[in-house]
């Protein structure tokens, strides 16, 4: 995901919040060149992509539904609350932000809590990558969030970091809408502090685990 708007002279304004998602893609192995160049390409080709942004991100929601549907169906009892399992444990430098971005989501919808342990469903990761943050998918039951110092210094990190996990729980990128929706990513603009998805965020979240994970079970 790009800002949707302009490419700015600095480029770097142009990166906004989200999914810059590669199908196939293995972890991320270290910094990437970030040159102001090598940004202004990228968050252009990114935003005209945004098509095949949106069917990735639906990837990498399935991919992560689909690993919980396998732990429920060993563990059938389990509560009534989907439990996705996430590791922040390569993403030490955003530990707060990660702790941050679980407690809202966790105190925002009911059908489904974040917690950090074993055998994660996802990941977290930090480093540098002129894509800026992004969620990706392996394209076989797991996935990653990638989070870029530079954009984390930029936008509200904590913002960042509940956006990208947006993407995890479902969420698609909405560039155009106000401060108050959390997958407006960058579109309002570095000023944005908002870190808390609103009514309709939270009520498709829930909806999406009450019902999605029904139809990954039979899948």
């Amino acid at each position: 995901m790009r800002h949707p708007k302009v490419l700015t002279r600095t480029l770097t304004a142009a990166l906004g919040l989200g999914l810059a998602v590669s199908l196939g893609a293995a972890a991320p192995a270290g910094a990437a060149p970030d040159t102001a160049a090598d940004r202004g390409a990228q968050a252009y080709a990114g935003y005209a992509g945004s098509a095949e942004e949106a069917k990735a991100n639906q990837a990498f929601f399935d991919a992560v539904m689909t690993s919980v549907a396998k732990k429920r169906a060993a563990n059938p009892s389990a509560a009534a609350a989907v439990t996705v399992v996430y590791s922040a444990a390569n993403a030490p430098s955003f530990r707060t932000q990660i702790a941050r971005s679980t407690q809202i989501w966790n105190s925002s919808v009911v059908n489904v809590r974040l917690v950090e342990g074993s055998n994660p469903d996802f990941r977290y990761y930090e480093g540098n990558d002129s894509r800026g943050s992004y969620a990706s998918t392996d394209g076989h039951g797991g996935g990653y969030i990638f989070l870029d110092y530079r954009q984390n210094q930029q936008y509200n990190s904590t913002r960042v970091t509940a956006h990208e996990t947006g993407h995890v729980l479902g969420l698609p990128d909405h560039y155009s809408g106000p401060c108050s929706e959390l997958m407006s990513g960058g579109g309002p603009g570095t000023s944005c502090q908002n870190a808390t998805p609103n009514s309709q965020e939270r009520a498709r979240v829930d909806q999406l685990w009450r019902y999605g994970l029904a139809s990954a079970f039979k899948g």
